[in-house]
């Protein structure tokens, strides 16, 4: 299945950010949505916006946090939504302090979100795929994923372990006609940056936009079914990690 056939994709993390870019990338690409997150208000004025440019969408709230019930969630909403060809796998948070200090509560979390959710999300969805021998699952890892920084040691273990994840799936879901997309952004201009737990001092200015991340995912969904971009590190040209 190419994006010239009617596809439909869940995108996680749907509400803001590079969640929110893509859908409305995927939109005009004339692909269905099913957008999940924590905000309803947020998410209905994203299904508002794809709604306009002439695609189905419809908003599920969700807390990827609360891994326990993630993968019977999941399950359901894509039971109600029909079937998903596509699989964007984006949300996510970040933390910032020196692994010493680290509480384990907060590790814990952050791994839940970062991680754990990923694997339960792909898990309710496999199924169906390997049910119809199609689909695309693309993971947003993160530049964190391939290299290290000094007190960002929690976020790019979830990372690095995202990427661990996704280089293994990929190889387990070949043989069924599945491909799997791992994405490595640098920097983004998101709302990540504002949150009380993540003290950094980068050039926003110069980091990548959420559209221009959105592009590079609807690259790869683009391509024909024979032909996936197993990675893709896209970085700022300004120079900011």
């Amino acid at each position: 299945m190419t994006l010239l056939s009617k596809s439909q994709a869940l995108i996680t993390g749907a509400s803001s950010g590079i969640g929110k870019a893509t859908a409305l990338a995927c939109a005009e690409a004339g692909i269905d949505l099913v957008l999940l997150g924590r905000s309803l208000a947020k998410l209905e004025a994203v299904a508002a916006a794809a709604q306009a440019l002439g695609v189905k969408a419809k908003p599920y709230v969700i807390d990827l946090a609360e891994v326990d019930q993630v993968r019977e969630q999941v399950a359901a909403i894509a039971a109600e939504s029909g079937p998903i060809d596509i699989l964007i796998n984006n949300a996510g948070s970040g933390y910032t302090a020196e692994l010493i200090q680290m509480p384990l509560a907060d590790w814990q979390a952050l791994l839940n979100l970062n991680l754990t959710s990923v694997l339960l999300c792909t898990q309710a969805l496999l199924p169906q795929m390997r049910e119809r021998h199609c689909g695309t699952i693309v993971n947003v890892v993160s530049i964190a994923g391939r290299q290290v920084f000094p007190e960002w040691g929690a976020y790019c273990v979830s990372k690095f372990g995202l990427m661990a994840f996704s280089k293994t799936l990929a190889a387990e879901e070949r043989s069924h006609g599945i491909r799997v997309v791992t994405l490595c952004p640098g920097a983004v201009d998101t709302a990540l940056w504002d949150r009380e737990n993540v003290q950094a001092d980068f050039d926003r200015q110069s980091m990548l936009s959420p559209a221009s991340v959105a592009q590079s995912i609807l690259y790869a969904l683009k391509l024909p079914s024979e032909a996936v971009v197993e990675e893709l590190v896209l970085m700022p040209s300004g120079g900011a990690f």
